[in-house]
């Protein structure tokens, strides 16, 4: 197996940013968020669990997850959250592992803004963090995803603290103004990650 790159930060710190730079490095990324839509996609048994256990308001009429109703219900009942997260972080960390098992890149990426949270962690060889002050992050996913900012707030509340990924986190990077600024923070620990992966693997 590849040596493992675990890349974390909250809201509007700029992971994706990130990743894409390292994907035009030829390294493979898999993402927690895309694998997390993968798993309870039509026909999967995530989501025929999810319809078992909330009931069917939480399909569409086409049969496809309910994601704004069921994510205003989790906010509203933390034992709701719970409940789905007994369903969908098995069957996400399936996946991630056969994913990360099948990349050939010189090192392969996971990004997941809860990596700490979910133990993912465990999955990987090496932390890094992209960081942003909160005023930041609330400006960028304001302007990214149309949410306001009471509904970030929440998000943000929801993680895992700055001070503590940053603490667990073994790299962090600042994401706090241009994208050339990053780029050149990354390059270096690129290069690292590539030496990394020759000496252990």
């Amino acid at each position: 197996m590849s040596f493992i790159l675990g890349i974390t930060g909250g809201i509007g710190s700029g992971k994706s940013a990130a990743t894409q730079w390292f994907e035009s490095q030829g390294i493979t990324v898999i993402d927690a968020d895309i694998v997390a839509r993968e798993i309870v996609e039509l026909g999967q048994p995530s989501l025929q669990a999810i319809q078992q256990s909330f009931g069917d308001w939480v399909l569409l009429e086409d049969g496809n997850l309910n994601r704004r109703a069921l994510r205003e219900h989790i906010f509203q009942f933390p034992e709701a959250r719970q409940t789905l997260e007994k369903i969908t972080h098995p069957a996400i960390r399936q996946s991630i592992i056969q994913q990360l098992q099948q990349a050939e890149s010189p090192y392969v990426i996971l990004v997941s803004p809860l990596l700490f949270e979910t133990n993912q962690h465990e999955l990987v060889h090496h932390t890094l963090l992209i960081d942003a002050d909160e005023q930041i992050q609330l400006q960028r996913a304001s302007q990214r995803d149309g949410q306001n900012e009471e509904q970030i707030r929440k998000i943000i509340a929801a993680q895992m603290s700055r001070t503590q990924k940053q603490q667990l986190a073994n790299d962090t990077v600042l994401n706090d103004g241009l994208l050339e600024h990053l780029h050149l923070q990354l390059k270096p620990l690129h290069l690292k990650y590539l030496q990394r992966a020759e000496q252990v693997f």
